[in-house]
């Protein structure tokens, strides 16, 4: 076999196993993305598979006739904002001067850091803080224990050591301040990172819900995943159903999860297109430099 042909055997390997690998991913989301588009007697009868069967959109009008979905929406998003915005900010401030190697203390900084990715307090300390600071059933619980991620915080500290010394000694020489030099010259060159990692706190907060079931009673905070954890456990599916029996078109509880999944995953779907291109590059770079 020659060499261009075993190239070509490998290729087309990887392809249909890359292809498989795929679909067996997107599966679940088609499954589910099918239930809330199916009828009630399809998804009873257990006839949705990966597509719709008899389609209608009664579980997406009973999902955003929920004006509780609707609030959670809004603040979801805020929240997500907030979050990503603040958390890179933090994390730009912390890594940039973790880049020079003038730093009094710096390895001993990095050591620390490092050591927080494999030992913290633990829930019960972390809910003690929280709630000595008066941060029970307020936003601000949500956003500042997980600020930075030593994770992300690493990448960067990495990206930023393979940009050119040269580049900020140039502009040192030129005048510029260590502030100026790192929005003029050091952020424009990791657009690439920073759309990543600001990818990777927005996801991260938009899915989490783990620390909403600690720290919030008050349900006009309560973000779109703890809604569908309530779904799944049965608590606001009674309610949405119980007054479409009388008028006989009852919804089943599987497809309005169904529908409530799509409806909280969709808009974080959304936004990595807009990153794609930054998406492997800023990966890539930041964990290879330095």
């Amino acid at each position: 076999m020659s060499e261009r042909t075993a190239n070509r055997t490998f290729d087309i390997v990887t392809t249909v196993l890359v292809a498989v690998a795929v679909l067996l991913c997107l599966a679940p989301f088609i499954h589910i993305l099918s239930i809330s588009f199916s009828s009630n007697r399809a998804i009873t009868s257990g006839e949705v598979t990966l597509f719709p069967v008899e389609f209608n959109l009664k579980a997406y009008g009973k999902v955003f006739s929920d004006m509780s979905m609707i609030r959670s929406l809004g603040f979801t998003v805020m929240l997500t904002l907030i979050t990503t915005v603040l958390s890179m900010l933090m994390t730009i401030i912390a890594a940039y001067p973790l880049t020079k190697k003038h730093l009094r203390g710096r390895k001993t900084i990095m050591f620390i850091i490092v050591v927080t990715m494999f030992f913290s307090g633990g829930i019960i300390p972390e809910y003690i803080l929280v709630r000595d600071l008066h941060l029970l059933n307020n936003m601000w619980s949500l956003i500042l224990p997980g600020l930075i991620s030593p994770f992300y915080l690493i990448i960067l500290i990495s990206f930023f050591n393979g940009i050119p010394e040269s580049l900020e000694e140039a502009a040192e020489i030129d005048g510029s301040s260590q502030f100026c030099t790192l929005l003029r010259i050091v952020l424009p060159l990791s657009l690439p990172v920073l759309a990543t990692l600001s990818l990777f706190y927005g996801v991260g907060r938009w899915n989490g819900f783990q620390d909403t079931l600690m720290y919030i009673q008050n349900p006009d905070l309560f973000p779109l995943q703890l809604k569908l954890y309530q779904m799944i456990q049965n608590n606001m599916v009674s309610e949405l159903t119980r007054l479409e029996g009388a008028s006989g078109a009852r919804i089943t509880p599987e497809g309005l999860k169904a529908a409530s999944v799509i409806f909280a995953t969709v808009p974080i779907l959304l936004v990595y297109p807009w990153l794609q291109r930054y998406f492997v590059s800023g990966v890539m770079v930041g964990a290879v430099k330095g």
